[in-house]
């Protein structure tokens, strides 16, 4: 049977737990593989050891882009990463919306404020809106804002921006207050299962306070056409054949057909906890991808 590493990161303060790391990792066993939880910045791991190493919950990856994505690229030279590389550099900057919205997939829109680029006159002054740095999760920095309070978002702008952070500026889509924001999580190459969660994002809540990045979760069924948007979203990754996994992310435009807000390739949570029948299908695609 193979070896199989699922990928995390230390923990701390501001890191969430991964519940389900510990399900995954006892399945795996009984079903009788090696598996074991390691860090994915722990140079002892020897990486070549393994057969499979999937990226599970590294959720301090976006404090540490560069390292990580470095990572990523030795870990892939050492052994089958899931997902690839390449696929989790791409995915790590959310300038991939822009690329997804070329593609003809319904995005949320977005604009993009590097460090440099003029901001003060890029604002919306008509609608509410969301700031939030290209490489983030977990609604890190992310703040919403009304156009009365612009001198606010300006000041946020420029703290990510000494920060070293490409800011994404979105407008805040009302119909997440309606029908929240639909989770449909991809495994093997088949949709696994879906979940709705509340709006993350309140009027007043400070950029650098943390969020509850799932309020509300519950079990989802999605619709027809929630379901042919993110088909659309994940055949316009590159090289979607590769993926192990993903996470497309929903909510309603304002003609209430969904968009994507984002696509979750990196570290997905999987929200088992609330799908304790998926278990046994999400095994069965890692013992697929290790060689079983």
């Amino acid at each position: 049977m193979p070896r199989t590493a699922l990928v995390t990161c230390r923990p701390g303060p501001e890191i969430s737990v991964d519940r389900d790391l510990p399900v995954l990792v006892r399945a795996l066993r009984e079903a009788g593989a090696e598996a074991d939880a390691v860090y994915w910045d722990d140079d002892a791991v020897e990486w070549d050891g393994y057969d499979l190493a999937v990226i599970r919950s590294t959720w301090d990856y976006s404090w540490r882009a560069e390292e990580f994505l470095a990572w990523a690229e030795r870990c892939g030279k050492a052994t089958r990463l899931a997902n690839p590389a390449a696929v989790v550099r791409w995915n790590a900057d959310k300038r991939y919306l822009g690329e997804l919205a070329e593609a003809g997939v319904p995005v949320v829109p977005t604009r993009y404020f590097a460090p440099g680029d003029d901001t003060g006159a890029g604002l919306p002054d008509d609608h509410e809106y969301v700031v939030k740095p290209t490489s983030g999760a977990g609604a890190r920095f992310a703040a919403r804002y009304s156009p009365d309070e612009h001198d606010t978002a300006v000041r946020q702008l420029a703290r990510m921006h000494a920060e070293g952070f490409t800011a994404m500026v979105q407008p805040y889509v009302k119909g997440i207050d309606v029908s929240g924001e639909r989770a449909l999580q991809f495994y093997g190459g088949r949709l696994l299962h879906a979940s709705r969660k509340g709006a993350v994002l309140t009027p007043g809540t400070p950029y650098d306070q943390r969020k509850v990045a799932h309020p509300g979760l519950e079990r989802w069924t999605p619709t027809p056409a929630e379901l042919a948007v993110a088909e659309r979203a994940l055949a316009a990754v590159p090289d979607p054949e590769e993926l192990l996994y993903a996470r497309v992310d929903l909510v309603d435009g304002e003609d209430g057909q969904p968009r994507v807000m984002e696509l979750e390739l990196v570290e997905p949570n999987l929200f088992l906890s609330l799908h304790t029948d998926s278990v046994p299908r999400v095994v069965e695609a890692i013992l697929a991808a290790a060689g079983a």
